[in-house]
């Protein structure tokens, strides 16, 4: 038991002081279930709720089929690292055949949340959690805690508030007289609607469909009446993914340039998918951002003017409802009026409303549709928190002030032991009441409640990403170094993940991205010591999630085979999205083969779009996926926004560079690329490559005296050495062989020796196996070509035997002088090259051999026509040079 944790005890009880949680809706018992699971044990749970829907709340609690829930099952899960959670337990208790994408009743959805807190109490270890069926009317604070009174007037001390009330109806639109009528449902969400009579619903949003569908009979009418006239949209069926954001419209500050840029992205992205979705669905991580840096001013303009048509595209209804709705509209039982209400008299069926447009209705009851709110006015006790100036309106006067971790700001802007999550965090965030913003919220205040009954006023430190780091903040600052540096491909990733592990040996975080890097950049034995020691660590601490599922996955990619080992970090990185050091390995790049090749890796960093918005580093990821899809206006728009926002970036160095290779730009990516290798490559890890890419462009301009110069210099051993050297100077070897440009060739020897020596036996990846193929062929060495072969032929990998065994096969007949027995097998595997992840630049290599053969096998027509075909695709005076001298005969 953790003594920090009993240090505050309740002076009437002799317990000690819970952590309170006010409000029993989904909100608060996410926010109960995270804490059983994770709290020291000794320590106590008291939630309030004064409703007979634990866990349900308004939203969940209704009993009817036709109220569906309006985010496919598959976006409901309740924690965010198990995505498929709600699918699995609807399987279990619904139905089997439910599918992902379907759009299941609101109560299911009750019924979950409610069982996965039944299971975390469950499996609490010593952590108690009591139940109060009350209404919390008052919190004030006495010196470090608080004080809950309920209706009854019983008080309950408390270290830390949870204020998880969510949303209340609002019928403030609404005449003091109406509100006293009898004939106005202010509430319909606990208020019966009439059995009978025509009804007249303000508000046109989801609230208005749902109860329309409950309400609807034969002979009777629903008028709706709103302001604007819009109706939600629907839900595509099936869904597009979203669409990454333009590049760098989080620096937009101001509301006018705001609209012109999301109008320009969506019509483009309209233009290009056929949809609107992807492209407000892929604002999704940076909406808050994008909220917080308007003016307050703006933020009220935007709500005046904006926030309507934002709503009724952003928060969409399902397929099946829209038919049910469509069926209401066509038959004439649901009329839809634009306006507002002019006057209202009693009738003897209820009352005859006018509306400002002069229509008279006579209705049995009005109901408010509005939607729901959260705001000081809207909740006495809120009311009473800001009356005791422990809080205060949120901006454009949106929930509560809070801080970025969800802590309370009071009248003076200080925060204390009060917290706030979900709709009361509206104001801060603008997006959050959706179900994917309040489990992200409800796990990350869990957390943060942990650290501080365990760790008392010590700040809990964090990634540059948010990611919780257990660590200290000596030891924090010296991993997010290794992290920045990983993530702009520099040196210096080992020697601070070290420094940190030397700070706090017990950082499993930093151990097991030691033991990743380790292996994944080919330190034989430096991989399995830091593993063993972040095992070690681990005996001895309870460890977040995230950390347990990346010390999982870098065990099983060490200890397990390749395919194994990949699909665990995918698996994570599926989970946790937004761990990115997992994801720095994971993508193919300068410093690493990556764990997805050719299509599948535009998928994997496409799909990460949601969780990074327009992050400069993951947009020079995407635009280097971009130029190899041959999206070369978009690639240089992501890349030259990543340099704009640090121009030491590596990753968009790189993009750029294969930029303009593409584009034939061999002078202007040469001049380039010497400017930024000598203002920004000093700190580079594998500044090899950069030189690569300019001996590259030195060598398509013919300029064989400076590629010559280049490679001696920069790229011959010992200059580089391990899997690097392969690589570049391997791979480059052989392409100035088969391109004319050596005079004298420098001895591959060196490069063989200097490469990792289990790569020529057992070469680790597809990647790999291509460029020591390559060498073995520079070096004439075709027994060890027909080693390479025979393995690649009885891989289990099928990009072993599709591309690596046929890339053998021509080099040994390469090697033989079998020139015209090259080309067939070398066209066989560059249909597949791609997919082993050499980039376009790369494949190249196999192209100009292709070349070469088919001139040295008297196939000069064939020449000839690959030539014109490469130079249709990308300028190039070398390659100009080879046809003018091929149609010359020479």
């Amino acid at each position: 038991m953790n003594l920090n944790v009993l240090a505050d005890m309740d002076p009437n009880t002799q317990m000690p002081m819970p952590v309170a949680i006010v409000g029993g809706g989904a909100s608060g018992c996410l926010v109960a279930t995270h804490l059983l699971s994770l709290l020291p044990e000794g320590t106590r749970i008291v939630l309030f709720d004064d409703t007979d829907a634990l866990a349900s709340g308004v939203a969940y609690s209704t009993p009817d089929p036709l109220h569906l829930l309006n985010v496919p099952a598959a976006g409901m899960s309740a924690f965010p690292h198990a995505p498929g959670h709600f699918v699995a337990w609807l399987h279990r208790n619904v139905d089997a055949g439910i599918q992902a994408s379907d759009f299941v009743p609101r109560a299911h959805y009750g019924r979950y949340l409610k069982a996965v807190l039944d299971d975390a109490v469950a499996q609490a270890q010593g952590v108690g959690l009591d139940i109060q069926r009350a209404r919390v009317v008052d919190i004030r604070k006495e010196d470090a805690h608080y004080v809950l009174t309920d209706q009854s007037g019983r008080e309950t001390r408390a270290r830390h508030v949870v204020l998880a009330s969510g949303l209340k109806q609002d019928p403030t639109w609404a005449s003091d007289a109406l509100q006293r009528d009898a004939h106005f449902i202010a509430d319909p969400w606990t208020q019966a609607l009439p059995a009978d009579g025509d009804l007249l619903m303000v508000g046109a949003g989801l609230t208005m469909i749902d109860l329309a569908l409950s309400a609807d009979r034969p002979g009777r009418k629903i008028h709706v009446l709103s302001r604007t006239g819009m109706l939600p949209h629907v839900h595509a069926s099936p869904p597009s993914p979203p669409v990454q954001p333009p590049a760098g419209i989080t620096r937009l500050q101001d509301l006018d340039a705001l609209r012109g840029r999301l109008a320009w992205h969506f019509e483009r992205v309209r233009a290009a998918t056929g949809d609107w979705r992807p492209a407000l669905d892929g604002l999704r991580p940076i909406t808050a951002r994008l909220w917080q840096q308007l003016s307050e001013s703006d933020k009220q303009r935007f709500l005046r003017e904006d926030a309507r048509n934002w709503d009724v595209h952003r928060h969409r209804m399902p397929p099946i409802t829209a038919e049910r709705l469509d069926t209401l509209i066509s038959s004439g039982r649901l009329l839809q009026h634009r306006g507002e209400i002019g006057s209202i008299a009693p009738s003897a069926d209820g009352l005859t409303v006018t509306l400002t447009d002069g229509t008279r209705l006579t209705v049995s009851a009005i109901v408010n549709c509005t939607g729901a709110v959260a705001t000081l006015h809207s909740d006495p006790l809120l009311s009473a928190l800001a009356a005791g100036g422990l809080a205060k309106s949120g901006p454009a006067d949106l929930g509560i002030a809070t801080r970025e971790d969800g802590a309370v700001l009071d009248a003076n802007g200080a925060a204390g032991g009060l917290f706030a999550l979900g709709a009361l965090r509206r104001g801060d965030l603008w997006e959050s009441t959706a179900m994917p913003e309040i489990r992200a919220q409800a796990q990350a205040l869990a957390t943060l409640l942990n650290h501080r009954l365990r760790n008392g006023d010590v700040p809990m430190q964090r990634d540059a990403y948010g990611n919780v780091l257990p660590t200290s903040a000596e030891a924090a600052a010296e991993y997010n170094r290794a992290l920045s540096r990983l993530l702009r491909i520099q040196d210096g990733v080992e020697a601070a993940l070290e420094r940190a592990i030397a700070i706090d040996p017990q950082f499993v975080q930093a151990h097991a991205a030691l033991a990743l890097l380790g292996n994944e950049w080919c330190l034989e034995g430096e991989g399995k010591t830091a593993l063993a020691a972040a095992l070690v660590a681990a005996d001895s601490q309870l460890l977040d999630a995230r950390t347990r599922s990346f010390l999982t996955a870098v065990e099983a990619r060490l200890q397990r085979d390749a395919q194994t080992g990949a699909e665990a970090l995918l698996q994570h990185i599926a989970n946790f999205p937004r761990d990115a050091f997992a994801v720095g390995v994971a993508v193919p790049s300068v410093a690493f083969g990556g764990l997805t090749a050719g299509s599948h890796t535009a998928s994997f960093i496409e799909s990460l779009g949601k969780a990074y918005g327009d992050d400069p580093w993951y947009a020079s990821q995407l635009g280097f996926i971009r130029q190899e899809q041959g999206r070369l206006d978009e690639a240089a728009v992501l890349v030259d926004y990543a340099l704009s926002c640090d121009p030491s970036f590596g990753h968009a160095a790189h993009a750029k560079a294969h930029i303009h290779y593409e584009r034939g730009e061999h002078a202007e990516g040469l001049a380039w690329l010497e400017q930024w290798i000598a203002t920004q490559a000093a700190t580079t890890n594998h500044r090899s490559h950069f030189s690569w890419h300019a001996a590259l462009h030195e060598l398509m301009l013919g300029d064989t005296e400076a590629f010559h110069r280049r490679y001696m210099r920069d790229l011959a051993p010992p200059k580089v050495s391990g899997c690097r050297i392969l690589m570049d100077a391997g791979a480059l070897l052989w392409r100035g062989r088969m391109t004319g440009a050596w005079e004298n060739e420098p001895c591959v020897r060196e490069v063989i020796e200097a490469a990792p020596s289990t790569w020529f036996e057992a070469p680790p990846s597809a990647f790999a196996a291509m460029h020591v193929a390559l060498a073995l062929a520079t070096a004439s060495d075709a027994q060890r070509l027909r080693q390479l072969l025979s393995y690649a032929e009885s891989h289990e990998d099928a990009l072993f035997t599709s591309t690596i065994a046929p890339l053998c096969r021509g080099l040994i007949a390469a090697v033989a002088g079998d020139w015209k027995s090259v080309s067939p097998h070398l066209e066989t595997a560059l249909s597949h090259i791609e997919d082993v992840g050499a980039s376009k630049a790369q494949c190249d290599v196999v192209e100009d051999t292709i070349v070469h053969a088919l001139a040295m096998s008297g196939q000069t027509e064939a020449a000839i026509g690959l030539l014109e075909t490469r130079l249709a695709r990308r300028a190039s005076p070398l390659d100009t040079r080879r046809l003018h001298e091929l149609k010359a005969g020479g």
